[in-house]
């Protein structure tokens, strides 16, 4: 077997893996039919479609040739980094970590704290940049969410709203 795209095959590899755990996990459900979907019916279907799409990757990957064979790179650390670290602050600072006693900020504060701590994964953005992207998430987050959708959940730090 000789793999024509490494970075096709891995992606595809990548897409079956999760497709697949996301059917096993779903069979835990009740499955329901098409008629009466249950709860795993969803995730059951989406998992196998993503399995399906990443086999089709990975017998495309090979099969087609590439001219230098799509070698894979070496790993991004810096933008993985900050993604990962990024995603956990929103985290924290929307709900706060209440057994170490840190309060949740609000959504309109963790949107600013993950966009400036993500902003940094590349290099070309400027502290500016990153402030207006997440004046623009926050508006339409808070109409979104809060206003349309009426969800419930904190928009403002407790110390503020009380």
């Amino acid at each position: 077997m000789n793999i024509k795209s490494q970075k096709d095959f891995f992606a595809g590899l990548f897409y079956a893996v999760v497709g697949g755990a996301f059917a096993i996990g779903a069979a835990n459900y009740n499955i329901g039919t098409a008629a009466r979907m249950g709860p795993g019916y969803f995730p059951l279907l989406l998992g196998v479609l993503l399995g399906v799409i990443g086999l089709y990757i990975m017998f495309k990957a090979l099969v087609v040739e590439t001219a230098d064979g799509d070698k894979i790179g070496k790993w991004a650390w810096k933008p993985l980094f900050y993604i990962i670290v990024g995603n956990l602050l929103f985290g924290v600072l929307l709900t706060g970590l209440p057994n170490l006693g840190i309060p949740g900020m609000g959504l309109i504060v963790a949107i600013y704290g993950v966009t400036i701590v993500v902003s940094k994964a590349g290099n070309e953005s400027s502290i500016k940049e990153a402030l207006i992207l997440a004046t623009i998430l926050s508006t339409i987050s808070y109409l979104g969410f809060i206003k349309l959708l009426n969800l419930q959940f904190p928009v403002w730090p407790t110390f503020i709203t009380g």
